[in-house]
């Protein structure tokens, strides 16, 4: 495969859309095992990047349904003990609880990355928003938390 000036493009550079092609085609009965194929790839920086832009594609599709949970298990299975990919699993988790009124940390929202932190603080539940606005980790978190209760107040 080349790139747009002509050179030869990175071998991992393919592999990786194969993956998220091929993750993205999954059926629901094949994505456990493929994701474990995928984590098999020796370049594990470019295997666990294809996973987590999988698992963030899914995760997004499915919090709201009861099937999450499920799914969710299954993932942490297939991803083996990777810190990383479990903890993006976790944040998700937790995400999910907060989004649905479910019971929650504030001590766990608050060590959350940066990540989930401005996830949540994009739009979530006012208790969530009240505790980024006040001790995000960031001035770009707390300022979103911000807007997102001033939005909520002018409703």
């Amino acid at each position: 495969m080349h790139t747009e000036d002509g050179a030869e493009e990175p071998a991992e550079h393919a592999r990786y859309a194969g993956y998220l092609a091929e993750l993205e085609q999954a059926a629901d009965g094949d994505e456990t095992g493929l994701v474990g194929r995928v984590l098999t790839d020796p370049d594990q920086v470019m295997a666990q990047a294809a996973v987590v832009r999988h698992l963030d594609r899914r995760a997004a599709e499915l919090w709201p349904e009861p099937v999450w949970q499920e799914w969710a298990v299954a993932m942490a299975r297939a991803v083996g003990g990777r810190p990383f990919l479990l903890r993006r699993l976790e944040e998700w988790a937790l995400f999910r609880s907060v989004a649905l009124g479910l019971p929650w940390r504030r001590d766990d929202l608050l060590a959350a990355s940066d990540w989930l932190q401005l996830r949540t603080a994009a739009g979530a539940s006012p208790e969530a928003l009240g505790v980024l606005a006040e001790r995000g980790r960031t001035k770009r978190i707390r300022s979103t938390a911000r807007a997102g209760l001033a939005r909520l107040n002018r409703a």
